[in-house]
Order: C-alpha cells, then sequence, then structure tokens
C-alpha cells in the first residue's frame, strides 16, 4: 500500500505571508532555496529572561524602504547558530520559533534575526521552513493569494 502524496502549495520566488505569532500580519518574503533557515530583520535586538528562559525583543520595519512603520516583537530563543551569508561572511545568531501563514495553511518555522536594512526584502524564507509542504516556480512572483488574518 502507499502512502498518500500530499500535495505542495505552489509559490513564485517572493510571496506575501504572514507570521502571526509575531504580530506581523503582511510581510513580502524573497522564497530562498539557497537559504538552509529563514532570516527576518531586526534593526535592534535585546536579549532577556522570562521564566529562566532566554528570550529576545527586536524591532522592525516591515515595509521595505518604510521606516515609518515598526513593529516591536518578543519571542523565545531556541538556538543561536553560526550563520554564512551569501558573501560567505559568517556571524553568531539569534534563533527563534513562529509560525507563518502563507495559502491558508499555518505551521511552525524556525528564523535567525538579522538586519537586513539594505536588502530587497525583510524575509528570506528558507529550505527547512518548505520542508515538504511548498513547491517554487523560480519564473513567477505572487503566486499565491495573500489572506488578511481576520
Amino acid at each position: 500500500m502507499t502512502a498518500m502524496k500530499k500535495e505542495k502549495l505552489l509559490v513564485g520566488w517572493c510571496e506575501t505571508l504572514s507570521l502571526p505569532g509575531l504580530g506581523i500580519d503582511k510581510i513580502n518574503a524573497k522564497v530562498d532555496t539557497g537559504a538552509r533557515t529563514s532570516c527576518l530583520h531586526a534593526f535592534k535586538v535585546e536579549s532577556f529572561s522570562k521564566e529562566e528562559t532566554q528570550w529576545v525583543r527586536f524591532w522592525l520595519h516591515p515595509i521595505q524602504h518604510n521606516t515609518e512603520v515598526e513593529i516591536v516583537c518578543e519571542a523565545k530563543v531556541v538556538d543561536a547558530r553560526v550563520v554564512r551569508d551569501s558573501g560567505g561572511h559568517e556571524e553568531k545568531r539569534y534563533v527563534i520559533e513562529t509560525e507563518m501563514s502563507l495559502g491558508g495553511q499555518t505551521w511552525p518555522i524556525e528564523i535567525t534575526l538579522n538586519n537586513r536594512e539594505n536588502m530587497a526584502f525583510r524575509m528570506l524564507l528558507g529550505r527547512t521552513a518548505m520542508h515538504d509542504r511548498i513547491q517554487v516556480d523560480p519564473v513567477e512572483s505572487f503566486l499565491v493569494p495573500f489572506e488578511e488574518n481576520k
């Protein structure tokens, strides 16, 4: 007996999604199959303890080229990893876990925090977040209709 193969969500090289656990209703993300871990823009990060656990508070501008809109988020730290960027530079970054919503589906993903002020997108969606749920069409963009959180 063969298992039924779950149909994957077809996405383009960039999509609009939400991170409801962080209070981010809408953010454009570059879908990056070359990146292992997802990354979220954070221009200021503070570590603190909460119930004897390490947490981070971070500030971000969710809209590219707009520093007027600012969101402050808090999340439990699940790890701190050395990450190599596309230029080959290594940096230790906090890793958080939060839920991502895309195409009417919501699932947990890991995200590193890094200042992406000069990057084209405020978020990268990496391979581990895509796992067995997403298939990428590298020619298209915004294939998934964005649904505002109600």
